[in-house]
Order: structure tokens, then sequence, then C-alpha cells
């Protein structure tokens, strides 16, 4: 440190040599000579790392969020949330990250995206991939057998992100999961286009009797679960090329997993002279046939679709699994609407819980996870599309003063409302003009201005005025917050 202060003051001192020589009309030589010495010695100093440019960004694959951003984000999750509530579920939450050995084995091949955290206190830990191996070591800790939860947080991939498709390192996952023999119900309120359905059973069925070894059924799965992204040919020459499978049996799989439809298709498998002799496939497909008869019983079953490429890479799966693709609207007449991904995901999964309880019970589990931010980005984009205004607050009134020395009063009224729960404001300003205070509440969509002024304190009146149609009333003082509330008391439709 001593060293690079003295090198500094040299650089310094040089540098004022070569500035005077300059100023005094020296000869170009002797002042070439003088730089030189001078570079010499800022090559001797090097870089300050102290001082070098920090560049303010944020992490890979995360971002921040605006205010109109989080109000977007808050009526997103209050369509979600009341529709868990709706069908009697309950809210926990779990730490953010958990004991590896938790974690690992329980995602197959994503088990590579799991972010681990240096050890600081003898515990090897992991930030959680999803909420649904945490729910199931919260079951297992607390001895549960049933319970209709729902949980709302933020999960972590290490993944590589495509922001503009709502695809992050971190991100929330809203998840609802049926766990032990309770009533099923199906959250229609979702408002979901179409969901592709399949079970775990038919495809490990499938697999056995194409010839996948046992030890293969995984990966090959993995494999199957990219048809949505990528074309046949090239998954098959993953599975051979990379997996090692044999062609031939490559092909069996092809014929099967190429085929979609609903009821009828099962019925056709059903018949299948192969399928329908594996016991693990026989049991996938009645309990596919019931469920599509339950579906007609909702009227949805028409938005559902069997798919056979449909894999879910998780290994924790059981039985049937569902994911739900969200359809862009077209940006003009005539175009074939754009897929975006998959919004919504999940499926059963009956030993998973047994694996941490220390007697192996299994309790059955169906789940549910919303991945938001792919919503969040459709909702964004369309929301700009339409020029669309977002409230970024609640609130309901704005108090206002139309001459000045009125600030006493506009604090002794905003004070009134917020006691009677009015999501009320003011300008913390000791005199603020009343058009600046009127502007306020157009660029802030507030609907109603309380305006006090000399000649309403002593009427015992509060003038009312509606921001868009810009009418006036005289409301009494003591009548101000039923007014207030019979004009904001309806909440506003958000989808």
């Amino acid at each position: 440190m001593a060293e690079r202060a003295a090198l500094e003051e040299l650089v310094k001192l040089q540098g004022e040599r070569v500035r005077g020589l300059k100023q005094q009309k020296a000869s170009a030589e002797l002042i070439e000579e003088e730089v030189g010495k001078l570079l010499k010695l800022k090559a001797q100093l090097g870089p300050d790392e102290s001082k070098q440019k920090f560049v303010l960004k944020t992490p890979k694959g995360t971002r921040d969020y605006s205010p109109r951003q989080m109000a977007v984000r808050e009526k997103v999750f209050d369509v979600i949330i009341r529709c868990f509530k709706r069908h009697g579920a309950e809210v926990i939450d779990t730490p953010v990250f958990e004991l590896k050995e938790t974690l690992m084995g329980k995602y197959g091949e994503d088990s590579k995206l799991i972010y681990d955290l240096k050890d600081q206190g003898g515990e090897l830990l992991s930030l959680r991939y999803d909420l649904t191996v945490p729910f199931a070591r919260y079951l297992a800790m607390n001895k549960l057998t049933n319970i209709k939860r729902y949980h709302i947080a933020k999960v972590y991939r290490r993944d590589n992100p495509a922001m503009t498709r709502g695809r992050y390192r971190e991100f929330y996952q809203l998840t609802m999961t049926i766990a032990g023999h309770v009533r099923k119900e199906i959250p229609s309120a979702l408002c979901i286009d179409s969901l592709q359905v399949n079970d775990r059973r038919i495809l490990d069925g499938m697999f056995a009797i194409c010839g996948v070894s046992d030890s293969k059924f995984r990966t090959i799965c993995s494999s199957v679960d990219k048809l949505d992204k990528v074309s046949w040919e090239e998954v098959k020459n993953e599975m051979v090329g990379e997996k090692g499978l044999a062609p031939e049996v490559a092909d069996r799989i092809g014929d099967y997993v190429q085929q979609h439809g609903g009821v009828s298709l099962v019925e056709q498998l059903l018949q299948d002279p192969k399928l329908s002799q594996n016991k693990q496939a026989l049991e996938g497909l009645g309990d596919l046939k019931l469920l599509f008869e339950y579906l007609t019983l909702f009227g949805i079953d028409d938005k559902i679709s069997f798919d056979l490429s449909l894999a879910r890479g998780l290994d924790y799966y059981t039985g049937v699994i569902y994911e739900a693709v969200l359809l862009q609207t077209p940006a003009q007449a005539g175009e074939e609407p754009l897929g975006v991904g998959s919004v919504a995901a999940g499926g059963r999964y009956d030993g998973l819980v047994g694996m941490f309880d220390p007697k192996g019970r299994k309790v059955p589990c169906v789940g549910l996870s919303i991945g938001v931010e792919r919503i969040f980005s459709i909702v964004e984009q369309r929301l700009e599309a339409l020029e669309e205004k977002v409230r970024t607050t609640e609130t309901q009134v704005l108090v206002a003063s139309a001459q000045k020395k009125l600030l006493e009063e506009r604090l002794k009224l905003v004070s009134e409302l917020w006691d009677a729960g009015i999501k009320a404001e003011l300008l913390y300003k000791k005199n603020p003009k009343l058009l600046n205070q009127l502007q306020y509440c157009e660029e802030a969509g507030i609907p109603l201005v309380a305006i006090i002024g000399e000649q309403e304190l002593k009427d015992g009146v509060i003038k009312l005025r509606s921001v868009t149609s810009r009418e006036e009333v005289n409301v009494r003082r003591e009548d101000l917050v039923e007014e207030i509330k019979r004009r904001t008391g309806q909440p506003l439709r958000i989808c």
C-alpha cells in the first residue's frame, strides 16, 4: 500500500513537470522525454482495482419489478388465490433452502439445475428447486396424511434463462396440492384453454413393451418430454445416439408417443394387443378413462387432450400427469395462435412423502404448480399492446385544499378517513396548488378528491369531486365516509 502511494505521488509530480514544460513551450524533444518517464511510472503503477468501473445489473436470469408490474402481479395472484380458497385450500410456507440430501435424487436429469449453497455451519444446503419436495418433507415431519394446501413462493433453477418467454432462474411458483384420501375437485376457475394429460404408468408400460430396460426408463422419459419443443427425429437421434437405445426400440416408442386425442384414444389403447397386457399401463388407462368421465361431468372434456408424449421428467410422479400450454392471441386475423410454453403442470405422486417418513408411510398426493412468470410476461405484452393504464395504488380519495394555510385541516380529515378504513392520501406539501392536486389524481388513477376550503369549513361540508366526470357535490362531513364507500365500494373486475 505504501509503495503504491509513493508511485502515485511520483506520477503526480511527473505529470506536473510535463504540464509545466508545455506551458513554458520547452523543446519537443524534452517534453517527449519527460512524457516517456510519465508513461513508465504509470505502467509500474498499474490499474487501481478499487476504482474499476462497477456494472449495475441484476444477476443473469433475474429481474426487478416496477410498481406497474407489481400491480399486475398482485392482480394475477389474487385471481389464483381466490380460486385456491374457493376449493378449500389452506396456505403454508417452508424455508427457501433445504438440506441438499432432501432435494437430491427427486428431479431426474434436472437435478443438475439445483443451486448449491456454500457450507457455513456444518450443513450442506441447496436452494429449493420447486415447492413439491419441501411440501413432502413438511408432511413427513409433521406426520400429516390429509391436507389441501396452497403455497406461493420463489424457487430457483440454474437453467439457461429466456427472459422474453418468461423463463428465469428465480421465479414464483403457485402450487396447490391435495394430500391424502380427500374429495378431489378441479379448479376450473384457472381459465386454461387446453390441458394435456398422460399417466406415468402408461409411459412405463409403453417403454417396457417396446423393449426399454428398467435402467433407461427415466432417461428415455426425459427425451420424450422434449417432443413439445423439437421434432420426433431429433428426439430419436438423442435416444439412439446419446443414450444408446436400439433404433428399432426407438421406432416402436415413436409409434405410440406421436398419438394424441381424447377418450377415444384411451379406449383404443385399452384394446391394444400389447399395451393392454401390461398391468401398469392397464391401470393408468383405466384411471384416465375415469378421469374423462369426471371431466365430462364438469363440462370441460373438450379442453383436455390425452397426449402420449407428455412425460414430465421429474422422478417422483407415479400416476396421472398434466400440463397446460397457453396459446397467445394471434397478432392478425387468420394467423394461428402461438404457443408460449407451459404455464401450469403437475401430477400424482404417491411415494414422495414415504421417502422422508421413518416408517415409509405413503401419502397419495395430487398437485398443480402454476408458473406465473410466463403469465406475467403475456399479460404485460397485452397491456402494452392495448396501451392500457394500470393503477399502482388503491387510493380511493385524495384530500386536497383549495386555499393556502389548510395543512392542519387536511391532516385532520385524512386521519378521520384512515380511521374509518378509507384508503386516502394527500400531497406532502404545505400549500399545494389545487390544479397540481387534481393532476396528481388523474396520473395516479385516484377516482375521488375531497376538497377543503374556507367556506366548506364554515358550512361543515366537504366538496367531493369525481376525477373522471369532474362533477362536484357538497357532502356533510359526518356523511363523507359513507359516500366514499358508496362510490368506490364495488370491487374492480380484473379478469
